[in-house]
């Protein structure tokens, strides 16, 4: 019985009770009380049967808005070399897909890639594994991602840091590739880098600032490129003559891998002694080497670290983080598993930009009150500027 049927029978019935042990009451004032009871019962069951019908309906609007409940799913990651604890892209990507196992009851796991032959021993293991989706971090892991997923059309996948092209004999890019099945999470790092750069350039007490890479790769230089763009933008407009070393807009300096901090370190000894000041390592952990010799270093240098939010990703050096270009693949490999979730995977390519909050530059945070108001404000038009698709962020357009 409805408990708000039970409640107001109980009260009938004590009604009846008490009126048996007493005088006799008025038989009209009785039926009246009575009346009154039962329209009162009613009217408690019409509201339960109001709420629960809008607790339904509440229910319905947010499936139809593709909020995922629960599940059982699978991600399945497979990393870059460098480790996932890397304090860069490997971690960031890992950590999203972290997020999702606690938002989306999705199970996150993980296979680490120590060199490039683990590539597709990784892959095959997790296409034997029932994953829902399979995520994979960094351009090198391209080619094995773009061949599994031509050839398991029904597995999802995401690849960190890369979009599918095809090229001719002689290199030249022919075309974008897309598969249904596969997702390209892909980050104007240059937007974000741009505005790094233009900081550096404002910062610097020597005139002279630094950039590495660990290879070659377009996911690299375009942060390099960025950095450039920002640093010639600055002298533009400010009649300065800062200098980058490190990168001049087609060639620059690599150490040739993503795992010794002593090639980072190296590096940033030579940059120092040329009088560098701030520099940005585009190298994942190897730039922690870079943050050993700036804290040996007996100079106020600072660090602009990449991906990650280095004041937070490597605390041991966050006394030396002006700021971070940050590449925000937690937050697309997030959105990515929520696709998986509701049923709503879209295959193709996904840009993280400064509009969309895909890239950006962290919060000055010990160096807040350092960093001058008006180059604080040039940097918010700058943002503004790039997004309105009024200032270019290639070096090129600097020269």
């Amino acid at each position: 019985m409805n408990t708000s049927l039970r409640w107001a029978a109980g009260i009938a019935a004590a009604s009846l009770i008490l009126a048996a042990c007493g005088d006799a009451p008025d038989d009209e004032a009785s039926e009246t009380e009575m009346a009154s009871e039962t329209e009162m019962a009613s009217e408690t069951e019409m509201a339960s049967e109001t709420e629960m019908a809008s607790e339904t309906e509440m229910a319905s609007e947010t499936e139809a808005a593709g909020t995922p409940a629960t599940t059982d799913g699978k991600s399945c990651m497979i990393t870059d070399t460098g480790g996932v604890d890397d304090r860069s892209f490997n971690q960031t990507s890992w950590e999203g897909l972290q997020q999702a196992e606690e938002e989306f009851g999705f199970e996150a796991n993980l296979l680490e890639s120590t060199a490039e032959p683990d590539f597709e021993p990784n892959m095959n293991t997790f296409l034997d594994d029932d994953c829902d989706l399979i995520v994979t971090v960094g351009f090198a892991l391209g080619e094995t991602t773009r061949a599994a997923a031509e050839n398991n059309p029904e597995q999802l996948f995401a690849i960190v840091d890369n979009d599918f092209a095809d090229f001719d004999a002689d290199g030249n890019f022919v075309g974008d590739v897309e598969f249904d099945n596969a997702r390209e999470l892909t980050f104007a790092t240059d937007q974000a880098a741009f505005l790094a750069g233009y900081l550096a350039a404002g910062m610097t007490q020597t005139g002279t600032v630094g950039t590495y890479g660990g290879a070659p790769f377009p996911t690299v230089t375009i942060f390099m490129d960025g950095f450039l763009a920002g640093v010639r933008h600055y002298n533009a407009e400010n009649g300065a003559d800062v200098e980058l070393l490190g990168w001049d807009g087609e060639n620059g300096q690599f150490t040739g891998n993503f795992e010794s901090q002593d090639d980072g370190r190296n590096l940033t000894d030579q940059m120092l002694a040329e009088g560098a000041d701030i520099i940005m390592p585009v190298a994942g952990p190897v730039g922690l080497g870079t943050a050993a010799a700036l804290q040996e270093s007996a100079a106020d240098d600072w660090l602009i670290w990449v991906d990650s939010d280095g004041y937070e990703s490597a605390p041991d050096y966050a006394d030396l983080m002006l700021t971070s270009v940050q590449k925000k693949m937690d937050v697309a490999v997030l959105d990515t598993v929520e696709q998986v979730a509701t049923d709503s995977f879209e295959g193709g390519l996904y840009t993280g930009t400064l509009e969309n909050d895909g890239v950006g530059i962290a919060p000055f945070h010990d160096y807040e009150d350092a960093v001058p108001d008006e180059l604080k404000t040039a940097l918010d038009e700058l943002r503004e500027g790039i997004m309105a698709g009024d200032i270019s962020t290639a070096s090129a357009d600097y020269a």
